[in-house]
């Protein structure tokens, strides 16, 4: 696999350095979010198990459910597997997410192995698994794998950062920002990055909702 790997801050300052000579929209909004943050993060189980407890539920609601996961023991694939519907009903998963754990741990990833293969690859395998969309596993590629060309379209705050940068008539839908993206190849992730500082920066200027 030859895709550009982000394992430091010193590669999402190059990313931003050229994304922000290549379009001089990017150059202001670096100049209003200041250095952009690496974001890594582990591989493996618990990352996309984390993934499907913080699914539709608020920051701190997905924190207790995780403590309470981490405190009974059950973050891993062969106690997920093992757990009865109960155990993990005490540690508030609903009925659905805990259909969606137990097919994560069932699928038995090869994680390892998805570290050397191509990101479309890695969406490709994420999204057989049942409770795991496209969104969830691009940023798992995003920044797990640190894969610096990979892009989330799918992202609310994304789309509405590029409105905002890009001054369009409306928040561009997944298909078309996707599109749009292609020209901040090969930094798609940092170009992420940067849309996602940037949105932070305007929604607390213009008080966006």
């Amino acid at each position: 696999m030859d895709e550009r790997i982000i394992i430091s801050d010193a590669c999402v300052a190059e990313g931003a350095a050229w994304l922000a000579s290549a379009n001089p929209k990017f150059a202001l909004a670096l100049e209003a979010t200041g250095p952009l943050p690496l974001r890594r993060r582990k591989d493996g189980f618990e990352q996309l198990l984390s993934a499907i407890v913080s699914q539709q539920v608020s920051v701190a609601a997905a924190n207790a459910i995780w403590n309470r996961l981490r405190a009974a023991k059950l973050t891993g694939p062969r106690k997920v597997m093992w757990a009865t519907e109960d155990d993990l009903r005490a540690c508030g998963m609903s009925r659905q997410k805990i259909k969606y754990a137990k097919a994560l741990a069932e699928a038995r990833i090869d994680f390892m192995a998805l570290r050397d293969a191509p990101t479309d690859q890695v969406v490709a395998t994420l999204t057989q698994v049942s409770g795991i969309g496209v969104w969830t596993a691009e940023i798992y590629a995003m920044f797990s794998l640190g894969r610096a060309d990979v892009f989330a379209p799918g992202d609310l705050a994304l789309q509405e950062g590029a409105r905002i940068l890009f001054d369009l008539p409306e928040r561009p839908k997944e298909k078309a920002l996707r599109l749009m993206a292609e020209d901040w190849s090969p930094w798609r992730a940092v170009a992420a990055r940067l849309l996602w500082a940037y949105y932070h920066v305007a929604k607390d200027r213009e008080g966006i909702r």
